[in-house]
């Protein structure tokens, strides 16, 4: 599986966003990691795994004059502004109806991305498959980062974290876009997200019985889309910048420390 084009989730909650007020950013997406803005480090790794059109869904394309400006966006990648809407789900949505599928989408809070997992992830995307979302296990997670708090969800396969890799191959990804809008304010509360995928299945999965992949059995049922988790060995692959915590473990992970 491969795309050229990448769409990165970087709305902004502006001055009532606690991390980017404390960082003195218009927006988070701009916050300091290693002495790269978080935005541009997603490029970059971007441009490593070979994208050569990336779309950034803001609020307003400033950010991405500034980072222009500064020469910290790679010469080889046409890098855009797509308007960034009220939540996650619709800024795909939006993002999909400009620039189409296959379409990899990501956020500019995956400051610690690597072009290898891209590649890893786009290599394991099973054919026939109308979209794909990339996890990782608990395992990996905590082997990777033991002081990162991640939210897993608990299968009876295992306990896996979403890692904010998603593959939008077919204009039939849509159907799970807009089931995700329905879920999206419960991506943290886990029984509440499977409750919407019916009684039996939350039972199952309370009891520890429900594998992941009868899981996304059921998300197919509901969506009428084909859907695959590609698993990935990098435990840091989930990490992103969510609180003040994640912001110091992505700089601990990035940054030298002193001895």
């Amino acid at each position: 599986m491969r795309a050229a084009t990448a769409l990165i989730l970087a709305g902004s909650r502006g001055p009532d966003d606690p991390l980017a007020a404390a960082a003195g950013v218009a927006c988070k997406a701009m916050i300091d990691v290693g002495g790269v803005p978080m935005l541009a480090r997603v490029i970059l790794a971007l441009a490593g795994a070979g994208f050569s059109r990336v779309a950034v869904a803001l609020q307003d394309p400033e950010p991405i004059e500034r980072l222009r400006a500064d020469g910290l966006l790679p010469a080889n990648v046409a890098v855009e502004w797509s308007p960034a809407e009220a939540g996650p789900s619709a800024s795909v949505e939006t993002g999909l109806a400009r620039l189409g599928t296959p379409l990899l989408v990501t956020t500019a809070d995956h400051a610690l991305l690597r072009p290898e997992w891209v590649e890893r992830f786009l290599a394991g995307v099973p054919s026939g498959v109308d979209a794909a979302a990339a996890v990782a296990r608990s395992e990996a997670v905590t082997a990777a980062a033991p002081d990162a708090r991640r939210t897993f969800l608990r299968f009876a396969d295992g306990a896996f974290s979403g890692c904010n890799l998603f593959y939008l191959a077919t204009p039939q990804a849509l159907r799970v876009v807009s089931l995700w809008r329905e879920v999206e304010g419960l991506r943290k509360t886990p029984i509440r997200m499977l409750r919407r995928l019916g009684p039996a299945t939350a039972a199952r999965y309370g009891l520890g019985l429900l594998s992941l992949r009868q899981a996304l059995d059921r998300l197919e049922r509901l969506s009428g889309a084909a859907v695959a988790a590609v698993e990935l060995p990098f435990g840091r692959a989930a990490i992103d910048v969510d609180t003040f915590s994640d912001l110091a473990l992505v700089r601990r992970l990035v940054e030298p420390q002193p001895r």
